[in-house]
C-alpha cells in the first residue's frame, strides 16, 4: 500500500486524470491572478466576498510567491507611467526580449519600497499578510510542492514545476510583452497594448489587453460581441452565488434615432464613449478614404499605403521617426488624407475638453460638426450626422 501511495500519490491518479487536475490547478491560479489581483485589487472594478478574497489569497502564495501589496502596486504603477522609462515591464523600452525572458526578475527590480508605498494603497494589513504570507513567501510555494508530492507522487514534482512557471511566463512574460507588441487594436489608447487573441481563455481574459487599457476600470474585458473573456464569466458566476458585485464595466454607446440635433446630453454622451467614437472614426472615415486615395494613385505608389491606417490612427509619441515621415508624406501628398486626419486631432481637443462646463463642451462639438459637414467629405459629414444621436440614457 504505501509502495503504491509512494508511486502514486495519495489520489492515485492516472495520466488523463492528472493533465485535468493540472489544468484545474494553474486555471485556478490564473483566476486568482486576473480576477482578485487585477480587477479586484488593482483597479477596484468589483467587489469581492472576503471569504473568496482570503482563498485568492492563499491560492497565490501557495503558486507565485508574490503579495497582494506587489502586484498592486506594481501593475497601477504600469499603467500611471505605462511605455516610459518608468514603466516596469514595457516592451516597447525595454525591448520584446527582456520582458519574454526577465518578466519575473523585472517584477522583483520594480517591487521597491516607494513604489510600493506609493501604488500599493488599499491591498492587505492584516496579521496573514504581515506574519504569513509577506515574510514567508517561499514557504508558500514548498507548501505546494509537498500538497503535489503527496497528492500525486513523484510526478508531483513536475505539476509543482509547470505551477512555478505559468505565471512569469503567461502573464509576467506573454501580457506584459506580446500584450504590448503584437495583436490586433480595437481602440487606439495612448499605450501600445494589444489583444493578443478574441478568445481569453488560456490566460483568464487577459488576452484582451488593448480593451483592459482602453478601459483600466472595466471588471469586463471583452468589448466586442465575438470576444470571450473567461475571467468575467467567473465574476457572473460568483455575483450569482453573491460572492462578488460589479462595480463598474466599458460603456456601452446608445443611440436615439429619433433624436434631430446635437444638444448637451449627445455631447456628453459622446465624450463618454469617446474611444468607441474614435474607433468609429477609424472605420468609417479613414480607412475609406485611404482606400479612395490609393485606388487613384499609381501602382508603384500602392506600398506607401501598405500601413496608413495604423500611421494615420496611432498616438504620435507610439511612432517611429521612420512612420512619422511616412505620414507627413501622405498628409502632404494627399488633401483628403490631410484633411481627414485633421479633423481627427480637431475631435480628439475637444474630448481633452471633457473637464470644462457643459455648454462649453457642447459649442466645441457643434462647431466641430459644422466645419465637417463643410467640409465636402461624404464620410465625414455622415459620421458627424451620427454624433446627435448619442445619448446618456439607457436602451
Amino acid at each position: 500500500m504505501w509502495e503504491q501511495v509512494w508511486q502514486q500519490g495519495l489520489l492515485g491518479t492516472n495520466v488523463w486524470q492528472f493533465l485535468i487536475a493540472m489544468l484545474v490547478m494553474t486555471h485556478i491560479t490564473i483566476i486568482s491572478v486576473t480576477v482578485y489581483l487585477h480587477r479586484f485589487s488593482a483597479h477596484r472594478s468589483l467587489e469581492l466576498h472576503p471569504a473568496l478574497q482570503h482563498f485568492f489569497r492563499f491560492w497565490i502564495w501557495l503558486t507565485t510567491a508574490q503579495s497582494t501589496k506587489e502586484w498592486t502596486a506594481i501593475h497601477r504603477k504600469h499603467h500611471a507611467k505605462c511605455e516610459t522609462k518608468d514603466d516596469p515591464h514595457s516592451p516597447v523600452v525595454k525591448g520584446l526580449k527582456t520582458v519574454l525572458l526577465q518578466g519575473a526578475e523585472l517584477y522583483k527590480q520594480a517591487a521597491t519600497p516607494e513604489t510600493l508605498a506609493r501604488y500599493g494603497n488599499g491591498t492587505p494589513d492584516d496579521w496573514l499578510e504581515r506574519k504569513v504570507y509577506t515574510p514567508h513567501k517561499l514557504k508558500g510555494v514548498f507548501l505546494m510542492l509537498a500538497i503535489d508530492l503527496l497528492a500525486f507522487g513523484p510526478i508531483g514534482i513536475t505539476l509543482w514545476a509547470i505551477q512555478m512557471m505559468w505565471m512569469p511566463v503567461f502573464a509576467a512574460g506573454v501580457i506584459n510583452g506580446l500584450g504590448h507588441f503584437w495583436g490586433y487594436r480595437n481602440f487606439e489608447c495612448s499605450d501600445a497594448a494589444t489583444n493578443i487573441s478574441p478568445w481569453g481563455i488560456l490566460i483568464g481574459g487577459e488576452e484582451l489587453h488593448n480593451n483592459h487599457h482602453t478601459y483600466p476600470n472595466s471588471a469586463k474585458l471583452s468589448v466586442k460581441k465575438w470576444e470571450f473573456d473567461i475571467g468575467w464569466m467567473w465574476i457572473k458566476t460568483f455575483e450569482f452565488f453573491g460572492l462578488a458585485n460589479v462595480r463598474k464595466v466599458a460603456p456601452v454607446p446608445v443611440k436615439d434615432k429619433s433624436k434631430q440635433a446635437l444638444d448637451l446630453d449627445a455631447a456628453k454622451a459622446a465624450v463618454h464613449n469617446r474611444f468607441q467614437i474614435m474607433s468609429s472614426y477609424t472605420k468609417n472615415v479613414i480607412r475609406p478614404a485611404i482606400k479612395e486615395e490609393k485606388a487613384k494613385a499609381h501602382a508603384e505608389l500602392h506600398q506607401a499605403f501598405r500601413k496608413a491606417k495604423k500611421i494615420l490612427c496611432r498616438d504620435e509619441a507610439l511612432l517611429s521617426d521612420k512612420a512619422i515621415k511616412q505620414r507627413d508624406s501622405l498628409l502632404d501628398s494627399h488633401d483628403l488624407l490631410n484633411e481627414i486626419y485633421k479633423k481627427k486631432q480637431e475631435l480628439q481637443a475637444v474630448w481633452a475638453r471633457r473637464s470644462a462646463g457643459g455648454e462649453e463642451l457642447l459649442q466645441a462639438l457643434k462647431q466641430w460638426c459644422h466645419e465637417a459637414e463643410q467640409s465636402g467629405i461624404d464620410g465625414l459629414k455622415e459620421f458627424a450626422d451620427q454624433l446627435r444621436l448619442y445619448t446618456l440614457k439607457t436602451a
